[in-house]
């Protein structure tokens, strides 16, 4: 028995919620997602509730139950307020600035690396080291803020580049150098 599945996700007023056979379309203030449920789940509406229901109790059923019902669950919240990750340039001479809607970045190479625009996904740069990805789509803005991680990889050693705000990385210890004989 799936425990998240179970539990009803509940709709405010400001979200209008359609349902069609197997199609979900959530639109909201920040935008608007559909998804297209498996036949072997139903979606009903009772009120300002959505209540996610297997159809059989095969072993594929119980395993898409939850997920669906915290899809469904992230779109309803993602079309009323905006999902946001943080992220933060570490590193001397390391910064980050708009040039437009695109994200600059200097990172150590000898280039300026462009980050272009997602559409749905909107920057916010904070001084010349932080930045926000926010946007109505959850799966979006992690995978969005992933690639920027991806762009310069914390180093594990002096733990230079780019990582999530807050994030803790564990820095290895550098050689250690052998005390030999004196020459």
């Amino acid at each position: 028995m799936s425990k998240i599945g179970e539990q009803s996700i509940v709709v405010s007023s400001a979200v209008n919620i359609v349902i069609t056979d197997n199609n979900v379309n959530i639109k909201g203030s920040q935008g608007e997602l559909s998804f297209i449920v498996p036949k072997e789940l139903s979606l009903t509406r009772e009120g300002n509730d959505l209540i996610l229901k297997r159809k059989n109790n095969d072993k594929k059923t119980r395993s898409v139950h939850g997920l669906y019902r915290q899809l469904i669950s992230n779109a309803v919240t993602g079309v009323e307020k905006v999902w946001e990750k943080k992220l933060e340039v570490v590193g001397t001479g390391y910064t980050v600035r708009m040039q437009g809607e695109d994200l600059v970045f200097k990172v150590g190479y000898s280039h300026q690396v462009v980050f272009k625009k997602q559409p749905g996904i909107k920057y916010q740069v904070e001084g010349n080291n932080k930045v926000t990805v926010g946007g109505f789509d959850k799966q979006m803005v992690g995978q969005v803020a992933y690639q920027i991680k991806m762009i310069k990889k914390p180093d594990v050693y002096k733990g230079k580049g780019i990582r999530y705000l807050g994030e803790k990385l564990r820095i290895k210890p550098g050689k250690k150098v052998k005390a030999g004989p004196a020459v």
